[in-house]
C-alpha cells in the first residue's frame, strides 16, 4: 500500500483475500475501530455475492466524496458496510474531511 490509503487499497485486499489488510484500511478511512472495521468488512464481503449491481452501488461512494454529498454517502456507508445511521455519519464525515483537499 502506498502512504496515502484509499478505498483502492481496500478494494485490492478484498479482491486478495485478505480481510486483515481491508480491515485496516477501513479502520484509518471510516475512522472506526477494529472490531467495528472487521465487521463491515464482513458485510462488504458477504453483500459482493449479490453481483455486479452491489459493485456499481460500492464504487458509487466514490461520486458522493467528489460531490462532497453527505447524505449520499451516509446511506452508501450503511448499505455498503453495514454501519448503523451515527457511525455512519461520523465515517461519512472522516472521508470527507480526508478528501477535502
Amino acid at each position: 500500500m502506498s502512504d496515502e490509503i484509499t478505498f483502492r487499497d481496500f478494494a485490492g485486499a478484498i479482491m486478495g483475500g485478505d480481510a486483515g489488510a481491508a480491515s485496516t484500511v477501513l479502520e484509518t478511512l471510516l475512522q472506526v475501530d477494529a472490531d467495528q472495521a472487521r465487521a463491515a468488512t464482513a458485510f462488504f464481503q458477504e453483500q459482493m455475492s449479490g453481483g455486479p449491481d452491489f459493485m456499481m452501488k460500492a464504487m458509487g461512494m466514490r461520486y458522493a466524496v467528489e460531490a462532497k454529498d453527505e447524505a449520499k454517502l451516509v446511506g452508501l456507508l450503511e448499505d455498503c458496510f453495514g454501519l448503523g445511521d451515527d457511525l455512519a455519519r461520523n465515517a461519512a464525515q472522516a472521508v470527507l474531511a480526508r478528501y477535502s483537499g
